[in-house]
């Protein structure tokens, strides 16, 4: 049996409309066109990707830290958007915020010893980002 009001035209109007809202939604995020190459070793992280276009993207690691600070270098070139890197130590206490786009090296405040976690935030990022975070 066939639902009268999915057949009239004003439904399927109202449906081709939800579908293109919804499929208008996604967000562009990290392909291998980007060759992300990540390093995830105990006392020492390294992540860079290149090429994107307007990415919007959140990536969270656990890494394992032995030592109670890190130094972090960062040599990105965003050219769009916003990059951040936050860091938590592992009793979930944030030792590091800051811009992907400020280049240079930092370093954490302390923190704990153990899994610490690495977030790197993307919002309309183009361009390309690397960091490193390191046991000094």
């Amino acid at each position: 049996m066939r639902h009268a009001l999915a057949s009239s035209p004003t439904m399927r109007v109202l449906l081709s409309a939800t579908m293109l809202m919804v499929s208008g939604c996604t967000d562009n995020v990290i392909g291998p066109e980007n060759e992300l190459e990540v390093t995830n070793e105990t006392d020492t992280f390294q992540w860079q990707v290149t090429a994107l276009d307007e990415v919007t993207q959140t990536l969270t690691y656990t890494w394992s830290m032995t030592g109670t600070v890190a130094n972090v270098n960062q040599s990105a070139n965003p050219s769009g958007g916003t990059a951040t890197l936050r860091i938590r130590d592992s009793a979930g206490v944030e030792v590091y915020s800051r811009s992907l786009a400020e280049n240079g090296t930092f370093q954490t405040t302390s923190g704990t010893t153990g899994n610490w976690t690495i977030a790197v935030t993307l919002d309309g990022v183009s361009g390309a980002v690397n960091f490193r975070v390191q046991k000094p």
